[in-house]
């Protein structure tokens, strides 16, 4: 196993769309866990989540945020992201980067539409501000 840069942590987060498990504080102390897609911009990582979810219950309340993203095919390896989040619902900013994350997962010619679908009232954008940096690679040892 080695340790990733930070560079080679950002190059393996744009390498290929892969979903990001984002981790919340519920009221209780409990985590939450749920999948998002996401984009970068610069060292701040970009998902839309509903206003009612769980995981927009909690950031209001507590905005600290874990995410990981793995590859599950060898030799394996991961990034775990730790940041503050900041929940936004500018419909300009919402439509841009939805139709960003839409582009990325779903392809340049789905783009508009998913981004049109999810640029709703009710839908907040998700900014988490990095703090700490972690990745593996060559997790099998190869």
């Amino acid at each position: 196993m080695q340790k990733m840069t930070v560079e080679e942590c950002r190059s393996f987060l744009l390498a290929r769309p892969r979903t990001a498990k984002v981790a919340t504080v519920r009221a209780d102390g409990r985590p939450h866990i749920a999948p998002v897609w996401f984009v970068l911009d610069g060292d701040t990582l970009i998902f839309t989540t509903w206003h009612t979810s769980v995981k927009a219950i909690n950031l209001r309340r507590d905005p600290r945020v874990s995410l990981c993203v793995d590859d599950d095919a060898p030799p394996f390896a991961f990034v775990q992201l730790e940041g503050h989040a900041e929940l936004l619902d500018s419909p300009d900013e919402l439509r841009h980067w939805a139709t960003q994350i839409a582009g990325r997962y779903m392809g340049a010619e789905h783009a508009e539409t998913y981004g049109q679908r999810n640029a709703v009232a009710g839908e907040l954008l998700v900014r988490v501000s990095m703090t700490k940096w972690m990745g593996q690679k060559d997790v099998a040892g190869w």
